[in-house]
């Protein structure tokens, strides 16, 4: 019976027998590892590479003759392989008449779909060769191509992207990495061992969106919201290489299909909500804070409504995490985008600061006082009169911070002429609030330093406005001496209760 089956199959008139056995074992190897990028694309990628290669393996129609149903499942899974074998056969894109370069470029494009396994170095090395040297023509053509890309190419194209790149990200955690918004471990990021053939494919597609020969109208077709979605869910990955092609790509995307800006906004959007207030955990919050800066740079005056919302919902509620010094200084760089282009947001964005200002954590605190002068440098001084009282309180609390580097750079403001511009000309408002803070860190700070830069400050004031500086002073000394009799009544009152409480101890115990 099983003859009978067998002496039905087609052979093949270009290949040995040796060869043939070499291909399936190869392709048993390849398709029996499970390695990290077979993911959930693996079941799409496995039936993709049957249809692509076809034309160049009639292995396929053994597959569909078999009488039996398992030999059938694993007739199937030998195609892809099988196919790089019969790459050999095909010529190079130059070598051809430019009639047949279009058909051979989809063909090799096809080629390309089939995904290796990466994680064992030792399998399908030949395989692997070939597919990277067909990646690199494939390159090549794009480039330099003459003519419009046609709807066929630019299918094939995404489609060979998609089963290449789409797969799950699966990043490693940052509560354990970070602490106070440092990376305390400084490890090597986790590189992607399938890159040789990931860079290729993404240096593909780069060339094609950003080609003359992309025609928009068609190419939005494939390069859709649904294909969106799933690029932007690889800005998770652990490898910096490829967060930097995505952020590049990305860009282009946004710049050529103007159809798919709004919903390319909205979509970061929900990636920090998602980031802020449920995970705290995602790896490409800074590429995606660069490309926001470019477009946000881009904004037509006035600022829409849409675009303000962004700011206030999304981009300062960015300051939350704890993570926040790994994306923090594209974050600052959005913020004063939209600072310098409507001075009339400088109050809300001190306050949105004011609101997450960090509480037991200096380094964060040190960040927040560096964007805050940024900030202020903007600040018209109607904006600045609408804020002076909730953040000058928060500034005085800086200046008695146990930690140095905390008070240092909060005195540091003084330096910033456009600042203590702002300060001078609303003293009156400014000195009650921080003088007492002024003067204890002249008697108590332990830090040399922090008491010098503090005798500066007091020395503009009562250099300036001396009659204002003794007022405060003297308020100052007056509510101090109030809380020390407040305390040492306190204090009397205490002590009465411990005798009572003793005198009630010893008339218990005579009892």
């Amino acid at each position: 019976m099983l003859k009978q089956i067998l002496s039905k199959l087609p052979r093949k008139s270009y290949k040995s027998t040796e060869n043939r056995d070499r291909g399936r074992n190869l392709a048993t190897n390849s398709y029996n590892s499970t390695g990290s990028r077979s993911c959930d694309l693996g079941a799409k990628s496995a039936k993709l590479n049957i249809t692509s290669v076809t034309a160049y393996d009639s292995a396929s129609d053994r597959g569909q003759n078999h009488g039996n149903d398992i030999q059938q499942g694993v007739t199937s899974k030998l195609n892809g392989i099988l196919g790089f074998s019969s790459y050999e056969g095909l010529p190079e894109l130059r070598d051809v008449p430019n009639s047949e370069k279009q058909n051979l470029f989809i063909k090799k494009l096809n080629l390309c779909c089939i995904v290796f396994d990466f994680s064992d170095p030792t399998k399908n090395l030949k395989e692997k060769d070939i597919k990277r040297q067909t990646l690199l023509e494939l390159v090549d053509y794009v480039t330099s191509v003459n003519g419009k890309f046609t709807e066929t190419v630019m299918q094939e194209v995404i489609k060979m992207v998609s089963a290449n790149l789409f797969r799950t990200i699966s990043p490693q955690p940052h509560e354990n990495k970070v602490v106070d918004g440092v990376d305390l471990e400084e490890e090597e990021p986790s590189m992607d061992l399938a890159w040789p053939h990931l860079q290729l494919v993404y240096e593909l597609f780069l060339r094609f969106v950003a080609s003359s020969e992309t025609d928009v109208k068609p190419a939005k077709r494939y390069i859709d919201q649904s294909f969106i979605l799933k690029f932007l869910d690889l800005f998770d990955s652990e490898d910096p290489r490829e967060r930097e092609y995505l952020k590049t790509i990305l860009h282009r995307i946004y710049g050529k299909f103007m159809v798919h800006r709004p919903f390319i906004r909205k979509a970061i959007n929900n990636i920090f909500y998602q980031f802020i207030f449920e995970t705290e955990k995602h790896n490409g919050i800074a590429e995606l804070l660069e490309i926001l800066g470019s477009i946000i740079n881009g904004f037509a005056l006035p600022l829409k409504e849409e675009h303000k919302m962004f700011l206030i919902h999304a981009l300062i509620p960015l300051h939350k995490p704890r993570c926040l010094a790994m994306y923090h200084q594209p974050l600052s760089y959005c913020i004063m985008q939209f600072v310098e282009k409507d001075y009339k947001l400088a109050d809300a964005v001190i306050r949105g600061l004011l609101k997450y200002w960090p509480l037991t954590n200096s380094s964060k605190e040190v960040m927040f006082l560096n964007e805050l002068e940024e900030v202020l440098e903007a600040t018209q001084p109607s904006e600045f009169q609408r804020c002076t009282v909730p953040l000058f309180q928060k500034i005085a609390q800086c200046l008695n911070s146990s930690h140095f580097q905390v008070a240092e750079r909060a005195l540091f403001l003084w330096n910033n002429e456009p600042i203590e511009n702002l300060i001078i000309q609303n003293r009156n408002v400014i000195l009650p609030i921080i003088l007492p803070a002024l003067e204890k860190n002249s008697r108590n700070h332990w830090n040399q330093a922090v008491r010098s830069l503090t005798l500066n400050v007091r020395k503009i004031f009562d250099d300036l406005d001396p009659e204002l500086s003794n007022e405060c002073l003297h308020k100052f000394e007056e509510a101090e001496r109030k809380e020390d009799e407040i305390k040492a009544r306190c204090e009397a009152k205490w002590e009465r209760l411990e005798e009572l409480a003793a005198q009630k101890a010893l008339s218990s115990k005579a009892c």
